[in-house]
């Protein structure tokens, strides 16, 4: 099954993550494949709008741990992530670099989110323009409780304010769909079984902007946000990021002993505490 899935609505591109089992977990084939669905939608000049949706239960549930942490099948990822240098470029061609260019994107994006939307899976729905939610959506990024320093792109404070953004990673805890809208991370909320039909609708009516003016538009906005430092803050946080990966805490929760039951690990730890 490919893990990404694609249709056309008219002018509309809708990009489908597609591995439903797995909560829409990103790995590598899933990345790759959906940086190509965004260069085609990008190119071709009857698309005015993107949208990015999930199959199955949730939008994503972040990055695929499993084949980061306690072994793998993508045997050559493991290999290269054994070193500094390593994990660095592998953060940055597949996470870091893949992200902006959804972000850099010079037509309309919406991110149809419903169900789990976990650290890594935030950071892909925060690089589009518009995020759409249904109910059931839950916002979070609990990774500093696993020893990680956020995940690889810092959106939350540039989505929900430097102390909101402190109390999320402080804590893990889950912003619901309309904690989401009331922090201005979703900029709307409708009941699961209208999102697909209210995204279209939106979609549609952004779809008839001239195209011009639609891209011009967006890069005065992301041009505004470069001014205000996010790129910068951005690669900052990407270079800390990697500092946090070397330390002892982060090695001793991913340390084969550990990573069996993570869950079990993390409790254990708290505890002693």
């Amino acid at each position: 099954m490919s893990t990404i899935e694609t249709e056309r609505r008219g002018n509309v591109a809708r990009i489908w993550l597609n591995r439903p089992k797995q909560h829409n977990a990103q790995n590598e084939e899933m990345i790759y494949a959906l940086d190509a669905a965004f260069a085609e939608a990008t190119a071709d000049d009857d698309v005015r709008v993107i949208v990015l949706a999930g199959r199955g239960r949730s939008f994503s549930s972040g990055h695929d741990l499993s084949r980061t942490v306690g072994g793998t099948s993508e045997a050559d990822i493991a290999e290269l992530r054994k070193t500094t240098e390593g994990r660095l470029h592998h953060e940055r061609t597949s996470y870091f670099d893949k992200c902006l260019a959804i972000r850099n994107c010079p037509k309309p994006t919406i991110a149809q989110v419903h169900g789990h939307c976990i650290a890594a899976g935030l950071m892909l729905a925060c690089m589009c323009d518009l995020i759409i939610a249904g109910e059931s959506a839950k916002f979070s990024n609990p990774v500093v409780r696993m020893g990680a320093i956020g995940v690889e792109v810092f959106v939350e404070p540039w989505e929900v304010g430097v102390r909101k953004a402190k109390e999320m990673l402080f804590l893990g805890d889950v912003l619901t769909a309309e904690d989401a809208k009331h922090l201005g991370l979703a900029n709307r909320v409708y009941p699961d079984e209208d999102l697909d039909r209210e995204v279209d609708h939106l979609a549609e009516r952004i779809s008839k902007l001239p195209p011009m003016a639609a891209r011009l538009t967006k890069e005065s906005f992301n041009a505004t946000l470069q001014t205000m430092g996010q790129l910068a803050s951005w690669h900052s946080h990407f270079m800390i990021h990697q500092v946090g990966h070397a330390t002892d805490e982060y090695q001793q929760i991913i340390s084969p002993a550990n990573t069996g039951d993570l869950k079990a690990f993390l409790e254990r730890r708290d505890a002693a505490h």
